[in-house]
């Protein structure tokens, strides 16, 4: 193996191809398989793609074994600290942070498209009155196509800048409306006097007979989440809008795929699962027996909420919103059996030994659902609310794969299992 090629030879054929080493900046060397076909007459098969490319980005980067999460090569220790999710919704979409006046732009833009057309409120009303709110998000986020078609030419940078903005500032305002109409409440429009989070908290709860008092942690915490939650590389939702979006299609509708790749269980839906798991285990007294049936493979019993299939160590997103969580319960004073629940077995899997040894902490769906829980957040709203957040890095990677002259169409072979060749047979033959 050179330094730049590997060479690879079939042992059943003897055919033999250099295949070309591709590094980035960051992680592990990729063989650029492109010719392998051509040259041996052979595909490759990789489920679930745990081991293959799909693109160049350079948004973010993840190191699983290290516990590392990088937005545009800033960790996510220090944005969480310092920045704000508009900032860094600025941060994935330009690749740089913006200074005083490119926020003051970018913020100035976000707040007034946030209003959501008059005929919205019609189409909604066309969803079953106890439709759920991830069904509502992705139905309304889809139409918006129709309502912007002409400023919608893709091959217009003004154009893709302004949908991406556009899908930012509404997609709050839509989701609170969904809330609002799944409950019968009347939709609120967006008070564009308060910050991004705040505005959300109002469109979702305030009612017009008495004002919403919120206290700050509120908005702070629900900011540091979709921080955390804000893009997360090449997952199965960011890699469906990048999919959907090589055929050239409109990002409404690229965003709308991504939501309904989001609404899995296995994806977006985990924080959900967490709390059906505590529901599941009902009091704090239980915590104990549920820990020892977790171990036990037999029981059909999982811990939801604790390890991570790319972070084979901790979650650095999971130790940062563990110090939120922790926060919020004490300044909200929120009572909750389920909160102590979720308290009491969370000091239980970090000194038990056999999570301890098998790196399964508490992740950060584990400590999103109980900060949405104690935000009054219904269970429903949870992947909506990771929705909202993961727009900024749906919509930095579609404009990133729009502007990239050697995108193509993606076009995954398969391996086919199916019958042989066979010759149709005339219905009273068979």
């Amino acid at each position: 193996m050179s330094a730049k090629h590997a060479a690879l030879t079939v042992a059943d054929s003897g055919k033999q191809t250099e295949l070309p080493l591709i590094e980035g900046s960051l992680g592990p060397a990729t063989l650029d398989i492109g010719r392998l076909y051509r040259d041996t007459g052979l595909f490759t098969f990789d489920q679930g793609f745990v081991s293959t490319a799909s693109c160049k980005s350079a948004i973010t980067y993840i190191d699983g074994d290290q516990g590392v999460l990088l937005y545009r090569g800033y960790p996510i220790e220090q944005l969480a600290q310092n920045s704000s999710f508009l900032e860094v919704a600025y941060l994935l979409i330009n690749g740089e942070l913006p200074d005083a006046g490119q926020a003051q732009v970018f913020e100035h833009e976000v707040t007034h498209h946030t209003m959501m057309h008059e005929s919205l409120k019609t189409f909604m009303h066309g969803f079953h009155y106890d439709a759920h709110p991830m069904a509502m998000l992705c139905g309304v986020i889809g139409s918006l196509a129709a309502f912007y078609h002409e400023q919608l030419d893709i091959d217009d940078a003004e154009h893709r800048r302004l949908a991406a903005i556009r899908l930012i500032a509404k997609m709050p305002t839509i989701a609170a409306a969904a809330y609002r109409y799944s409950i019968g409440w009347p939709i609120r429009f967006p008070r564009n006097n308060l910050e991004y989070c705040e505005r959300f908290l109002h469109m979702m709860f305030e009612v017009p007979s008495e004002p919403l008092h919120l206290k700050p942690v509120a908005a702070r915490a629900l900011d540091l989440l979709f921080i955390l939650h804000a893009d997360h590389e090449q997952n199965a939702s960011t890699s469906t809008v990048r999919l959907v979006g090589s055929t050239g299609a409109n990002p409404y509708a690229c965003v709308a795929a991504g939501i309904a790749a989001l609404w899995g269980p296995a994806h977006g839906g985990a924080n959900e699962a967490v709390l059906k798991m505590l529901e599941e285990i009902g009091d704090a007294s239980q915590v104990a027996r549920a820990v020892q049936r977790a171990k036990d493979k037999d029981s059909g019993f999982r811990l939801m909420g604790f390890g991570h299939r790319v972070y084979k160590n901790y979650d650095p997103r999971a130790a940062i919103i563990r110090e939120m969580c922790h926060k919020v319960l004490d300044e909200l004073g929120v009572s909750d059996p389920l909160l102590d629940v979720a308290m009491e077995l969370e000091q239980a899997a970090l000194k038990d030994d056999y999570f301890v040894e098998r790196k399964l902490y508490p992740n950060v769906d584990f400590y999103s659902g109980i900060i949405y829980k104690a935000l009054g957040i219904p269970t429903s709203m949870f992947t909506v609310m990771f929705a909202i957040a993961r727009t900024a890095g749906w919509v930095a990677h579609w404009l990133e794969q729009s502007a990239d002259a050697s995108t193509k169409i993606g076009r995954p072979r398969q391996i086919y299992t199916g019958a042989v060749r066979r010759d149709y047979v005339a219905v009273d033959r068979r």
